[in-house]
């Protein structure tokens, strides 16, 4: 016992040299990003490592394996993890997966392709236009929900439809997420069992570990929808744009936090047991912050406008009463932007039916922002060096640069299968039809899908 026991921890020991190893690699490559992110993983690294010495020390250094488990899936969303960064940034996880599981050639985002909306879209089976969220700001109650105002984002009028959680919960079903979009919010009175208020502070590979605790549990406590979220690569693509090394570093590490839930998941014997869906909500796209079209060119924000939801890529415009046509017919003459009366918005964006979109929507181009003058200044005064491209996301989905990540694997999915592209409103139903549940009414249509099942 003691023989076993030294040689468990040399071996840690090693792992903890290896450890130093990686992150003196990483010091070497002293970008911004990498060097915050490196001490970062190292740290995690290092309180993981201590945890298990601890383990070993009391005796406790074998895993339990999971011989009860029932059909189960992980949803994985890493934000702003455009479709080609597998490739592009060669994340040896997320190949992996793809090549023994299924991968779509890119999954289409909804219009907008902002963060709030498509993550409560893949939730929900619903675009925006339905389940509400029809932008990261939104207007309703008379007042603004915005995604930093805590208060609002845990107030459950603003989620219209049913999240995959309240559907598992509903039907008899246990359901944890740790910081996905919405599960703060008691959608029909409902939370998920295990939930988390958001804190980005917590260390990604806290999150991996708490959700394999969650598969610890006895079979009666255990929940068999799990939902979990990272934002590395959206960080990284704002601030560096999606061809920058930081974003590389960034998406290499979203795979290390895959690897480090595949590595638990084999530790407790059920790696080919649980069905794992990696998404994305949006792409990321290059944008030139000195490409720039002001709305105060074209009207008086004050005297033709009630309020204004702005973003660069999309902007939610309310005219004051009687001046719709006049504020449409100006903003149409303002470059680098296309906008459209609600009710004349093209068909295939699915942005007509919801009561809380603007009278005017206007998208802006790729690679350009749209907003106001004192926005504008305010805003380049954030920015070191304006002529390094950045980056962004919000506009048309028909852009190759929206389009988002899907990766699955699992029992329940073909092995090798490529899938031809398809909307995220297609997400909710194939978690229903594994975990045997009937689906709350939605947009998707499994048939679109069914191909990637076994």
């Amino acid at each position: 016992m003691k023989v076993t026991l030294m040689r468990n921890v040399v071996a840690l020991l090693r792992v903890a040299a290896c450890a130093g190893r990686d992150l003196v690699k990483g010091l070497n490559r002293p970008t911004r990003a990498e060097i915050g992110t490196t001490w970062a993983t190292a740290f995690g690294r290092c309180a993981v490592l201590l945890v298990v010495i601890a383990a070993v020390a009391g005796g406790a250094f074998a895993q339990k394996r999971i011989r009860d488990l029932k059909p189960t899936v992980i949803l994985i969303s890493l934000d702003g993890f455009r479709y080609d960064y597998i490739d592009k940034f060669n994340t040896p996880t997320l190949k992996q997966l793809a090549r023994t599981g299924v991968r779509a050639e890119w999954m289409i985002p909804s219009f907008p392709t902002k963060t709030f909306p498509n993550h409560y879209t893949i939730a929900t089976g619903l675009y925006p236009e339905h389940h509400g969220i029809v932008d990261n700001n939104v207007w309703d109650f008379g007042s603004t929900f915005t995604i930093g105002d805590r208060t609002k984002v845990q107030d459950a009028r603003w989620w219209l439809g049913e999240p995959i959680w309240v559907t598992a919960q509903e039907q008899g079903q246990i359901a944890a997420s740790y910081f996905f979009v919405g599960s703060e919010a008691p959608v029909k009175g409902v939370h998920p069992k295990y939930w988390t208020t958001y804190n980005g502070k917590v260390p990604p590979q806290m999150r991996v570990d708490k959700v394999l605790s969650w598969l610890d549990l006895p079979v009666k406590e255990r929940p068999t929808m799990i939902t979990m979220y990272f934002s590395d690569t959206d960080d990284a693509g704002h601030e560096f744009g999606p061809d920058a090394e930081e974003t590389r570093y960034a998406a290499l590490n979203d795979d290390d936090y895959i690897a480090r839930l595949v590595k638990g998941l084999a530790r407790r014997g059920i790696a080919d047991k649980v069905n794992i869906i990696v998404v994305s909500d949006h792409g990321m796209a290059a944008v030139d912050v000195r490409k720039v079209a002001f709305i105060d060119d074209y009207i008086d924000v004050a005297k033709d406008t009630n309020r204004i939801l702005y973003t660069h890529e999309i902007n939610q415009i309310f005219p004051k009463e009687g001046k719709l046509d006049y504020v449409y017919s100006q903003l149409k003459k303002m470059p680098f932007a296309t906008c459209w009366k609600k009710g004349e918005i093209p068909e295939r964006l699915h942005y007509n039916d919801g009561a809380r979109i603007a009278p005017i929507v206007c998208s802006t181009e790729i690679g350009h922002i749209v907003t106001t003058h004192p926005r504008y200044d305010a805003y380049i005064k954030t920015i070191p060096d304006p002529e390094r491209p950045r980056g962004g996301h919000g506009h048309d989905n028909r852009y190759q640069e929206m389009q988002a990540v899907f990766v699955a694997h699992g029992p329940a999915f073909k092995r090798g299968y490529v899938a031809k592209p398809f909307s995220n409103v297609e997400v909710y139903n194939v978690m229903c039809k594994i975990l045997g549940l009937k689906p709350a009414p939605n947009d998707g249509d499994l048939r679109h899908v069914k191909g990637m099942l076994r």
